[in-house]
This record gives structure tokens, sequence and C-alpha cells, in this order.
């Protein structure tokens, strides 16, 4: 099923939102979800429509059914293994989050080159250096990195990622990278979302 990124995204935040309800036999409509990540009605039957999902007019979506379509949909069946390349505050800090998430992504290997944190653990992901990455991705059949090194090696460090079998990457430094069209690159930078919101707060403020 092809469906837009931004797409599976919002699928993501349903689904992320809708766990943390005692949700046994409830129903939710539309509007309701819409309300609770600030987006319209229409958005979200958009979305579900597109997974082949519709409501009841009279109770809405049920909320166990809708997870679960959900998951068929935007997950592998055996989930992804994911390595963490860089583990300075930011790296540490996303390992933490995520291995306490309930998600379908297992954290497996983390990488450095700083000769303190080869060997040790973090939330029970062993660190390894950077110059395994090859036999690593291998072995461990690793398909998606999260890079959050310095951005003078984040050019490098993806190089040798996408040629060691790397098919996603979600980048946090500032540096852009260009990736093959097999590789899935996904930019997470903090100061463009920070003057998004800067922009549009200064839109309001002429209001």
């Amino acid at each position: 099923m092809k469906l837009p990124a931004t797409t599976v995204a919002r699928l993501s935040k349903y689904r992320r939102m809708l766990g943390s309800f005692n949700y046994e036999n409830t129903y939710i409509f539309s509007h309701n979800l819409a309300k609770l990540l600030n987006l319209t009605p229409e958005q979200v039957r958009r979305d579900l429509m597109l997974i082949g999902l519709t409501g009841n007019h009279r109770k809405g979506y049920n909320i166990k059914e809708l997870i679960e379509l959900i998951g068929k949909t935007i997950d592998s069946e055996m989930g992804h293994n994911v390595a963490i390349v860089g583990m300075g505050n930011l790296g540490v800090a996303i390992t933490a989050f995520i291995r306490r998430a309930k998600t379908n992504l297992n954290i497996v290997a983390a990488f450095d080159i700083d000769s303190e944190k080869i060997g040790r653990k973090v939330e029970d992901v062993t660190c390894y250096h950077v110059n395994d990455i090859t036999d690593i991705v291998k072995n461990l059949n690793i398909s998606i990195a999260v890079l959050t090194v310095p951005p003078g090696e984040a050019i490098d460090v993806a190089t040798l990622l996408i040629n060691s079998g790397i098919k996603g990457i979600l980048n946090f430094t500032s540096v852009h990278i260009d990736v093959p069209s097999h590789v899935y690159l996904k930019d997470s930078n903090i100061i463009t979302s920070l003057e998004e919101i800067g922009f549009f707060i200064k839109e309001w403020d002429k209001k």
C-alpha cells in the first residue's frame, strides 16, 4: 500500500494517542481524535479511509480495531532493527526513549568512536566502534540508523551506513545528506522546527 509520508506520520500519532486509552470495546469519533491531535475531522477520516476503515455513524471507530489496522499497515511483520550512531547526550536520550516506548522498532546496536563508550551498554544496547558498522549491520540485520554524530562526520558516516546495507536514516544532524533512491532519509532539524513555530507565533501576534 502506497501512502504519503505525512499520512504515515499521522497514523503513527493516532496509534500512540489511542494506545494510552482503556480501549476494550471502546469507540471514538473522528472529531474527538482530531481534537486530541490538533487536526480536522476531515483529515482524520481521509487518513483512515486510505487504510480501508470507515467509522460507524452512531459509534465512531472501534479503537481496538483501529490500532490493529494501523499496525498492519505501517509495521513490518518482524519489526525493524535500529542502530543509533553517535552516543553523545542526544544519542543516549533517543536510545532510552525508544527502548521504553511501545513500538515495533528494536534498537539492537549503538556506534561511537569514543574508546570509553565502546563495549559499554546503554539501556541494554551494546555500543560498538564505528569501524564495525559493516559487520554489525549485516550480523544483526539492521535496516534503520539514527544519525546523531557531529556535523563534520555526518556525510562520511552516512555513506558508510548506506554501503553497509542500511535502508533508512533518521538524520538529527544539521548536514544535508544525499542518499540513493533505495534509501529513505528523514531529517529531524530542531532549528527548522523551532523557526516554524516562531513564524506561526509571529503571525498569530499580528491578529
